[in-house]
Formats: C-alpha cells, structure tokens, sequence
C-alpha cells in the first residue's frame, strides 16, 4: 500500500526505510534522513499539506505582521518533532556504524519563504513586499525561526545525528544583496554559533543557494563545509577558502539526464575543479522525480571510480 508524504515523514519506521533505500540500492557515504524542511512550520503550529504535482501548500500563509502572533514561536522539539527524532535514533542503530547519519533544517529565510507565499513561487514578491513593507516583523519571525532550528538542530545532534545541514535554497537567490546580509546571513551565522557552542565536534553544512558574493564571508563563519550551486566556480571558491572548509557540490543536476558517457565526463570535470580533498561531491541541488535510478547511479559510481584513480596517483 502507498503512504501520503508526510505520514511517511512521521512514522519513524517509514522514514527510516526510504533513508537506507539509497545505501543499500547505490552504496552512498552517508545517509541523510527522510523528513522535510516544512515540519519546521508545522511545529510551529501552521498547517503543511504535500499535493500531488504541486508541491506543498500551506493553506493559512503569513500576509501580516498581526499573522506571526498565531504562531508557536517556542514550541516544545521533543513533541512537536519527535517522530524526526526517534527515525534519527532508528536510522542510526540500522547503519551500525556504516556511514554518517545526517540531520538538516531549512534555513530561516527559506522557511519564512513558504510560510509566507503558501507555496513555491517563481517570483517570491510576497516574501519581497514583505521584507520591505514589514522589517521588523520579518525579524521577529526570522528569529522565531531561527530560535526552532536551533533547537531542533541540536535535538537531531542528541538523537544520532552526526552531521547537520542547513539548507538556503529557496529564499535567498532573490533578493538584494543588502536584503540578503539583513534577513539572511546573520540567521545562518547564529545558528552555526549556537549550534557549535553546544556541539562543537558535529560538522556543519551549510548550501546557500543563488548567493556566489557571499562565499567569502560564509567560509568565514563556523560552518565546516559550504556547499555550492551549479552556477559557482569550485577554483573560485576554493581560493577564497584557504584550506578553511571543506566545499560541497555542485554538479548541475541537469546533468542526469544526459548519456552515462557524458554523466562521467562532467564528473570528472567536477572533480578536477575541486580536487579530492576537503571535499563532498554531490549534485548543485536536488535531484527531480523523473530522473533515472541508473543515470544516478553512474553519477556515484564515476565519483568513485574517478576519486579512487585521483587518490592512487
């Protein structure tokens, strides 16, 4: 029988069983759980519906600043999120010791985002009207936000998590970049401050989608590694970072749908650009529900075979 997206998100077991599909079927490095960005704004009391070719709906969006007074801006992780928290511990016992388990969040920005628009939007002008129209409620609720990921984020590091991501990838590719270093980049340094103050070993990632300008002062903070989209140039970025943080990325997801023969072309490519050390491969960003199991398996197949080559020499 099939499972609505977000029971699957909520029943632990679920949620366990799609996190190991990928290492079993492709042998990964690591896991990251099944869960969604959006749990955030349910904990927070708003509700989050998945519809089918669509994408997710929140149906009672944020338009005024009088609308963030509804929200739970402190609710309580160990209920609202615990059925996140008992699959990390689950995940975790199944792996055994394999591979890393890892933990996430939307960032604040991202979240706000949604909750704001009530669904993915190519423009995002009401997030926009709203950061003009209403600075200090947009801060108000960025640091609500703010304070839940936390929260959560070290609620995930106590349940098995051994790293975390946050993930920018909605929100701030619009904006200005003075709109980006107000309501954007000081959420993100605060979360990685507060996170590391209280789990200072657990690697932290940190993908900001769309904000090339910013790399030289997010390799600045204390995140242990900057993912990158599709559009950065990994020597670009790996001489602003001086050894400082790893680099994640950023193969253009596009790419799996091309031949395996020019998968493992551009592979190699993106591994010559990054080198083999201080460094995550991956795609630029998601992956698509069309794409071919087998082309994303010779994607993570040519990483390998080509780092083990480039490794050897």
């Amino acid at each position: 029988m099939g499972y609505d997206f977000f029971t699957m998100c909520g029943v632990p077991e679920l949620a366990v069983e799609v996190s190991l599909q990928p290492l079993r079927r492709y042998h990964m490095d690591a896991v990251i759980i099944f869960s969604d960005i959006l749990v955030i704004p349910q904990a927070m009391g708003m509700e989050v519906k998945m519809v089918p070719k669509v994408g997710p709906v929140l149906p009672d969006p944020i338009r005024t600043p009088e609308d963030i007074d509804k929200l739970d801006l402190n609710p309580n992780i160990e209920e609202t999120l615990g059925y996140m928290l008992d699959a990390l511990n689950l995940a975790r016992q199944k792996i055994n010791g394999e591979v890393p388990l890892i933990g996430f969040v939307g960032a604040p920005l991202t979240l706000m985002c949604y909750m704001i628009e009530g669904s993915g939007s190519r423009t995002k002008a009401l997030l926009k009207t709203f950061l003009y129209q209403h600075p200090k409620a947009a801060h108000k609720l960025l640091q609500g936000i703010t304070d839940v990921c936390v929260n959560f984020l070290l609620a995930q590091q106590r349940a098995g998590a051994q790293a975390l991501q946050v993930f920018e990838s909605v929100g701030a590719e619009v904006l200005t970049q003075d709109h980006f270093y107000e309501f954007v980049f000081p959420y993100l340094v605060q979360i990685a401050d507060r996170v590391k103050a209280e789990a200072p070993d657990t690697p932290m990632v940190c993908f900001c989608k769309g904000t090339q300008y910013a790399y030289e002062k997010l390799v600045a903070t204390k995140y242990d590694c900057i993912g990158l989209d599709w559009q950065s140039d990994p020597v670009e970025v790996r001489q602003l970072a001086r050894g400082r943080v790893s680099l994640q990325g950023n193969m253009d997801s596009s790419v799996i749908y091309a031949s395996t023969d020019i998968i493992y072309d551009e592979v190699k490519k993106m591994l010559k650009r990054f080198g083999t050390q201080k460094y995550v491969a991956n795609l630029g960003h998601g992956c698509f529900p069309d794409m071919e199991p087998a082309h994303v398996d010779a994607f993570i197949k040519a990483v390998q075979q080509i780092s083990l080559e480039m490794n050897s020499r």
